[in-house]
């Protein structure tokens, strides 16, 4: 932000107001992924069985031979923050504007950007799984098994393209997702969504296969929930956006402590200034390979141009 300034500015100010600047206030994925509550280091938030096979027969009275089950966990470890905002008594005698509330607006909006955070930077992150805390295992994003390249359906990089959504699925379903079921989103930035308005499979509505479009905004195509993101990943030098399509169960988000918020007036500094304080602590991870899918896209529009 340029040419911040402290509270005691506002004393020449003659507006009553205070509005925030601009930023994303409320997150986007938090109510599209599992979630749950945990205590300790890390937890288990699944137990996984592997897949067993019908065999053929052996010889009349022969006996029986078994298939060991394999199970797995799946772990998750939490991430804490805080953030501290004081405000000075004798700064608040001489302004006419009450900050405490814009304050405590924009420390919510910066725990729900938190969560959007953690969740997209879980999705191809390394994975922890095994059966205890003592005998982890890395799983690693495959970089190519689970991409739809930005060069897909074209001999160039490409922004967003319909074919692309369509590759996307047809990876979900290869690898057994029940589609039927689980419901599917895409999280893109606003680039993709610029690409997706000038197609005419989606703006198109005499086509069947028409997305469907409110507001100025791509928010369903074949069955598939579009969100909207500028906290997604880039790579390739800025040049691609890193756009994630997956199912309700592929992403999990593990609480150990909602948002916190405390205000309250610190008698041992000079003025006896009051203290905005929150906490919060949370980590997500994937549940497992073949639930998300990478879309990779032209996009060089560069990160969340209002973060901090």
């Amino acid at each position: 932000m340029t040419n911040p300034f402290e509270i005691e500015t506002l004393t020449v100010q003659y507006s009553s107001t205070l509005d925030i600047l601009l930023q994303q206030e409320v997150s986007k994925l938090r109510h599209l992924v599992d979630a749950g509550s945990h205590v300790g280091k890390m937890a288990s938030m699944v137990q996984q069985i592997a897949p067993v096979e019908f065999r053929q027969l052996g010889p009349r009275f022969s006996t029986i031979t078994f298939q060991q089950a394999q199970f797995v966990r799946r772990w998750v470890s939490p991430q804490d923050r805080d953030c501290g905002v004081p405000v000075d008594t004798f700064d608040q005698l001489k302004t006419i504007v009450n900050p405490m509330a814009g304050i405590n607006r924009v420390v919510l909006a910066g725990a729900q950007r938190f969560f959007d955070d953690v969740i997209i930077a879980a999705a191809f992150a390394s994975a922890q799984t095994g059966v205890d805390a003592s005998s982890l295992q890395t799983e690693l994003w495959p970089t190519s098994t689970f991409l739809v390249a930005d060069t897909f359906d074209a001999a160039a990089s490409t922004g967003m393209t319909y074919s692309k959504i369509v590759e996307g699925r047809r990876l979900l379903e290869h690898y057994q997702n029940d589609l039927d079921r689980e419901m599917v989103t895409l999280v893109v930035g606003s680039q993709q969504n610029s690409d997706l308005l000038k197609q005419m499979e989606v703006v198109d509505s005499g086509l069947k296969i028409s997305g469907m479009v409110e507001g100025g905004k791509v928010r369903n195509i074949l069955d598939t929930n579009i969100v909207a993101s500028e906290r997604l990943n880039t790579s390739s030098s800025n040049a691609l956006r890193n756009c994630i399509m997956f199912v309700r169960s592929g992403l999990y988000l593990g609480l150990w402590k909602e948002m916190e918020l405390d205000a309250s007036q610190r008698k041992d500094l000079v003025g006896h200034p009051w203290q905005l304080y929150a906490i919060i602590s949370a980590g997500a991870t994937r549940t497992q390979l073949g639930k998300l899918i990478q879309i990779n896209a032209a996009d060089t529009s560069g990160a969340d141009p209002t973060a901090p």
